[in-house]
This record gives C-alpha cells, sequence and structure tokens, in this order.
C-alpha cells in the first residue's frame, strides 16, 4: 500500500488526543519529511527513524517518504511519535495487516540501534487512547507496568522495532536484545510519621483534624520549634485513602514529571517546594514542553508552603486561581495546556523575619518595616482564602507533661473518615464530595442553611467587615466541617462560633 496509517497520542497539560499517522510513499526525488505542526524534537525522529530501520533489518523505502500528523493544527512534542512513524513508514512498502495498524496506538521512542526506549507520560496517553476508542497500544517495554494501570486496553511491550512490525505480519526476525531500562527513582519508604509524636499542640492537632475531614486550607502562624512542620506532614496520614479516579490522576500527573509509576498509590501525594522556588517551579510550564509544577503534583494532595513569608508575592498570588478553579492553566505561545489542581494548602510562616515577634520570652530585632514587608507577602485575597488560621506557641514544660493521651493517626483518621461518611451522605444528590467544595450559594441558601438566629455571629462578623462574603462562605463550610465530626445533623450557634474562632487564627 502507498498510503498507510496507524495511531499515536499527541500530550497538551494532562489531556491526550488520538493523532493519526499517514505516511505515504511515492517515486519522486528520494527524501523523508514530516508535516503537521512537529516540534524540535519531532523534527529529529527522521534520522532516528532511519537509522532505526536500518539497524533493525528492515530499511526504509528508497523513495520519497512524507509522514503527515493530523489533525495538523494540533501541536505535536516529544519523541514518543517514533515508533508510529517508524511503523507506518515500513507499511507503505512492506506487507503489513492494514487492519491491525488502524486498531493500534503506537507510543515510544527509537534509538539508532532499533531498541524502543521509554517516555514520559505513558499513563495519560493510555487512558487518551481508550477514551478514543482503540483496544490495542504498544508502549516500550519499561513502560508496560505503567500502561497496564489502564486495564480496557491490550497492552503490548515492545523491546526493539523488529518486534512490532513482525507484530502486525512484517516478514521479519525479531531480534532477541536487551531491553532499555528505567531508572528506578523510587526512594527508601520509611516508617510514616505519627501525629501522636506532636506534644502539647492539642487545639492545633483539633484543627489539623477538621481540615482534613472537610478538605480545608490552613495557615499556621507560630515562632521557630512551634511544630509547624511536624503538623503538616502529618496531614496526608490521616486523609482518607484515594480513590480509583484520584489515584489515576495522582499517577498520570507523576507519569507526566518523568518519574517511574508502576502501581496506584493510594496514599495523597504532598508536595513540599522550597520557598526558593520560582512561579514556574509552583505553576509548571516550560519552552517546549509543557510540564507540571508542584501545584499539579499536589493535585489529589497536599501542597505545603513552608516559610511562606519568604516565597515571593507572585509566586503566592499564582495559588489564587488554582485556589478557586481546582486547575491550573499554563498559556504559551503555541498552545494552551491545562493540568488539575485540586489540592489542600498548608502554609506555615514565622511572625517576623527572625521569628520572635510577640513571642513571650522572646526578642525580636526586627524594623517595623520587615516586619510589615515579611507578613505582606501573603496578601489580603490568598488569606481571605485560607479556611483555618492558626496562630502556634512554643510548648512549655506544663503543657508538655499534661500531654501524655496524644492523639494517634490511626484515632484520627478514624474521625476523620467517620465524618466524611457523613458528609456524603448529606450531600449524596450533589456533585460534591467534601465540605470544601461546597459553592456559598448552596450553603447560605440550600436546603440544609442554618435559620437566622444559629447565623447571626456570621452575619454581625460580616457587618462590622470583620469578614469578606468568601470568608463567610468559608467558615460555614468549617463549621459543616465541625458538624461531621460531632454527628450533629444540623448547624448550632456553637459550630458556627468555633468556625469563626478558627478563622480568626487564635489558638488556645
Amino acid at each position: 500500500m502507498s498510503v498507510a496509517r496507524t495511531w499515536a497520542v499527541a500530550l497538551l497539560g494532562a489531556e491526550g488526543e488520538v493523532v493519526e499517522i499517514e505516511a505515504d510513499l511515492s517515486n519522486q526525488t528520494p527524501e523523508f519529511k514530516i508535516i503537521g505542526l512537529p516540534d524540535k524534537a519531532l523534527g529529529e525522529a527522521v534520522q532516528r527513524v532511519h537509522n532505526a530501520c536500518t539497524n533493525s533489518g528492515i530499511p526504509l523505502p528508497r523513495r520519497r517518504l512524507t509522514v503527515n500528523l493530523s489533525p495538523a493544527s494540533l501541536p505535536k512534542h516529544g519523541s514518543g511519535f517514533d515508533l508510529g512513524i517508524a511503523i507506518a513508514c515500513l507499511a507503505t512498502e512492506g506487507k503489513m495487516d492494514a487492519s491491525s495498524l488502524m486498531r493500534t496506538v503506537h507510543l515510544g521512542e527509537l534509538g539508532l540501534d532499533g531498541r524502543v526506549r521509554p517516555i514520559p507520560g505513558i499513563l495519560p496517553a493510555v487512558l487518551a487512547a481508550a477514551r478514543a476508542g482503540r483496544d490495542r497500544v504498544v508502549v516500550p517495554w519499561a513502560n508496560v507496568a505503567e500502561a497496564r494501570l489502564v486495564g480496557s486496553v491490550e497492552v503490548v511491550g515492545a523491546v526493539n522495532l523488529a518486534q512490532v512490525a513482525a507484530l502486525h505480519g512484517a516478514e521479519v526476525d525479531p531480534r532477541d536484545d536487551d531491553p532499555v531500562e528505567l531508572d528506578d527513582d523510587h526512594p527508601p519508604v520509611g516508617a510514616a510519621p505519627d501525629l501522636a509524636d506532636v506534644i502539647g499542640q492539642c487545639e492545633a492537632v483539633e484543627a489539623l483534624v477538621v481540615a482534613a475531614a472537610g478538605g480545608h486550607h490552613l495557615l499556621m502562624c507560630g515562632p521557630p520549634g512551634a511544630g509547624k512542620t511536624m503538623l503538616a506532614r502529618r496531614l496526608p496520614g490521616i486523609l482518607p485513602e484515594l480513590d480509583d479516579d484520584a489515584a489515576l490522576v495522582s499517577a498520570s500527573i507523576r507519569s507526566l514529571s518523568g518519574s517511574r509509576v508502576v502501581e496506584l498509590s493510594r496514599t495523597p501525594p504532598f508536595e513540599a517546594p522550597h520557598h526558593s522556588a520560582s512561579v514556574a517551579a509552583l505553576v509548571g510550564g516550560g519552552s517546549r514542553t509543557v510540564r507540571p509544577g508542584a501545584i499539579a503534583r499536589a493535585t489529589e494532595g497536599v501542597l505545603f508552603l513552608d516559610e511562606a513569608g519568604e516565597f515571593t508575592a507572585a509566586a503566592l498570588d499564582a495559588l489564587r486561581q488554582p485556589l478557586e478553579n481546582g486547575s491550573i492553566t499554563i498559556h504559551r505561545a503555541a498552545a494552551t495546556a491545562e493540568f488539575p489542581a485540586r489540592f489542600q494548602l498548608v502554609l506555615a510562616t514565622n511572625p517576623c523575619p527572625c521569628g520572635n515577634y510577640g513571642i513571650k520570652g522572646g526578642s525580636c530585632t526586627c524594623p517595623p518595616a520587615a516586619i510589615r514587608r515579611y507578613l505582606g507577602r501573603l496578601s489580603g485575597p490568598l488569606l481571605d482564602r485560607m479556611d483555618i488560621e492558626l496562630t502556634l506557641s512554643r510548648v512549655s514544660v506544663a503543657q508538655r507533661e499534661l500531654d501524655v493521651a496524644a492523639m494517634t493517626t490511626a484515632d484520627a483518621r478514624a474521625r476523620v473518615m467517620e465524618a466524611r461518611h457523613r458528609t456524603r451522605r448529606r450531600l449524596v444528590d450533589t456533585p460534591w464530595r467534601v465540605n470544601a467544595e461546597v459553592p456559598g450559594t448552596w450553603l447560605r441558601e440550600g436546603p440544609a442553611a442554618p435559620p437566622p438566629m444559629v447565623r447571626r455571629p456570621l452575619d454581625a462578623a460580616l457587618h462590622r467587615g470583620g469578614i469578606t462574603l468568601r470568608g463567610y462562605d468559608r467558615v460555614l463550610r468549617v463549621a459543616w466541617s465541625l458538624a461531621d465530626l460531632n454527628g450533629r445533623p444540623q448547624l448550632s450557634a456553637d459550630e458556627i462560633g468555633r468556625a469563626l474562632y478558627l478563622k480568626k487564627g487564635i489558638a488556645l
């Protein structure tokens, strides 16, 4: 056949689109050309494919080969199209089963020796192929475990190009090559930190449980040594395990980041970028291929910004859109990429650059202008999106000695699971899963809206200007989480008052 067709997948952000690869063989001056908006890496596939075919014992036809990637208006990036381009080109002259080619999606980079090399983003690419109705995917041998996480597709692992050509009926002897392996980037797994290690911060531990029960964002302000980092690192342990959909989303983001994915992790991810991180490191980006940043990698888990006052104001303000929308959109000249960004934000900051401002027994040497500038990086709009604000103090000897029955992670997680079950039963006929997702109009005017007598303290705070209307809704969400933890079907003045107390940021 002079025109052969098969399929590959173009990734743009976390979403993929199936791309048809057309190869045409014509009797003109020998040339090999790829059209259809390829990037630099994809344009270099000409030489990789040519050498890989020759070294596999199945050289390309010595005529004009034109490869079109359709839809042509969609930007294509990376070397993952190599395998599909090579198979389509060989099928223009070789004897291959056209129906087999048309039902198969090919993903993988070719080495000059013909071996198939692993690529990032296999999981979202296979998911895209499955959604498009394709039932067979050929992937590099090193990516087989990742691809088989999508159970509705037949996955074929390929060591070299000759094996793939033989799969489609080509008369070629497959070589017995050593497969290209992936580096093992899994860090050694240690014991998960337990909440019982936190001593003397009962109020903060209780606030952490409330945040976990409702999926609320949390701000902790206190001096060094108060336990802010300890508390934040124990939040993933008290969150419920990820369901199948959430685990697939989290694994897809890890795959796009270039991490090795061999199984679906049920533990919510935890991202803690350094305070020197740039806006691009948080949001994601790239000049050629758009990669997810810390915001996207924390999807379905926790994003912890320690020393939040040290981050640039621009980096912190970049959080505002994903906090509201649950996604992050990255605009580039050639394309727009979108990643999921459903995470719990935990901020920890000192009260001043030296950390001793307002601390009993501490001596702050920071000038007033430095303190204002330090805390001013946490803008009003960002603080307004925080559900719980806590001011922590250092643990005293008396508090340490009295804290003999600290809450364990297992106990806290059991409370969180029970509260979330109550939340789901209450929201069973709605699209929302946790209290933090419920819109303000439903909270204020829906079937479970609190009566005027119950919300009177909240109305008074709004009237005085102590909170905004956005803050009003966030207090209601926290109040419902408190009610779920207490096993109450309706809001009472106690939950409203406690939620207001947590929003003001004063710890007992």
